[in-house]
């Protein structure tokens, strides 16, 4: 029990950071607004982005099993985009995976409040 409360916390800190960070360098970098271009979306998607991981790595403190998971599915399915997006375009393999190995994390996170919630 404490091992699973661990790494939810843990994992749930480290993917809310990791959302906090993206959402800032996709609204203050332009090499990611470039980077957004050459993927082919609209400069007005990277601001979306950006809006909806800071609204999901809020979402995973907020006690709402409805609120928690969909932050859990919108991540989802931005991590597997993101991975598509990356090899559609060729870019190399580290692109592809590394989306990829935040979904793990956010895989962790989300089995082990289960985990917790089922215990309790």
């Amino acid at each position: 029990m404490k091992a699973t409360k661990i790494t939810y916390y843990l994992t749930t800190v480290l993917l809310s950071l990791l959302m906090v960070f993206s959402a800032y360098s996709y609204l203050t970098k332009p090499e990611l607004k470039e980077g957004f271009q050459h993927l082919g979306f609209p400069d007005y998607f990277r601001i979306e982005l950006a809006l909806a991981k800071l609204l999901a790595a809020i979402g995973l403190w907020i006690p709402n099993h409805f609120i928690k998971d969909t932050a859990y599915i919108g991540l989802s399915i931005s991590f597997i985009s993101a991975a598509i997006a990356h090899a559609a375009s060729g870019d190399p393999l580290s692109a592809v995976i590394a989306p990829l190995v935040i979904f793990v994390l956010l895989l962790a996170s989300f089995f082990s409040r289960n985990k917790l919630y089922a215990s309790n």
